[in-house]
């Protein structure tokens, strides 16, 4: 519902409900703005390319909605939109905090923040990762359907890093079934020895998951209680990422 007599508030009250519905009607119902109010603004989302008639009686988004969307996507930065949300959870936590986006079969870091200690986690900007072993991999594969988690096992070799490493296929979907359940994923000196990391999934503005964030530090400066009680922190931060990105609002976690 929009405000009463804010003139633009209603103009994209109706523009964002063109998405969702076409029936004059529906559109006032919607957004709480009288028919005859819809009409006249939609007879100016048609002039302007904004919105046109479906040949049904309705109307549906129009072209120059695509136009405006195509230049926006061409300069968009999700790590430049993350920033905010990032330097929180830095901030909040003092530990190492990444940002990776899916890429394939795997997951390549677009954002790092540094931990406040005396040493430095190896990982970089650019660096990709693998899916089933680290907490954000494992975050986005438990977004996926199993049959896709076995396709991506099928051409991944599933290699032993460390004593923790999960190199079972089946393992990995019961444990991935686990982490659908929690909402973060925790990597427990599986990729690395001697460090831990707890992710969450990060979603685009599709509400298919685009990757994930997550913080790192070596495991004698945080034991595996102490570092679940932070995936609270992570889910909230990973959600707050999402939106951001334009996630839709009503965003629920498989």
């Amino acid at each position: 519902m929009v405000r009463e007599g804010s003139s633009i508030d209603k103009a994209l009250a109706v523009l964002e409900a063109i998405a969702e519905h076409h029936r004059i009607t529906d559109i006032a119902a919607a957004t709480g703005v009288s028919k005859s109010t819809v009409h006249r603004i939609l007879q100016s989302l048609v002039e302007w390319g904004f919105a046109r008639t479906d040949g049904n009686g309705g109307y549906e988004p129009g072209p120059r909605i695509l136009t405006l969307a195509g230049r926006v996507m061409s300069r968009f930065d999700p790590a430049r939109q993350a920033a905010g949300a990032l330097r929180a959870l830095h901030e909040r936590t003092g530990f190492t905090t990444h940002f990776a986006i899916r890429s394939g079969d795997e997951a390549v870091y677009v954002e790092k923040l540094e931990g406040r200690r005396p040493y430095q986690m190896p990982s970089r900007v650019g660096m990709s990762l693998r899916l089933y072993c680290t907490a954000i991999g494992k975050a986005v594969l438990a977004q996926l359907d199993d049959d896709e988690v076995r396709a991506i096992c099928a051409r991944t070799e599933l290699v032993r890093l460390t004593p923790n490493t999960i190199t079972g296929e089946e393992e990995l979907l019961a444990h991935l079934s686990r982490v659908r359940a929690l909402g973060y994923a925790v990597d427990d000196e599986e990729n690395v020895p001697g460090i831990r990391c707890v992710g969450a999934a990060v979603f685009d503005h599709t509400g298919q998951v685009l990757g994930g964030i997550s913080i790192s530090t070596l495991a004698m400066d945080l034991e595996r209680d102490a570092l679940r009680d932070l995936a609270p922190e992570i889910v909230s931060a990973a959600r707050e990422v999402s939106l951001a990105l334009g996630a839709p609002t009503t965003l629920t976690l498989r």
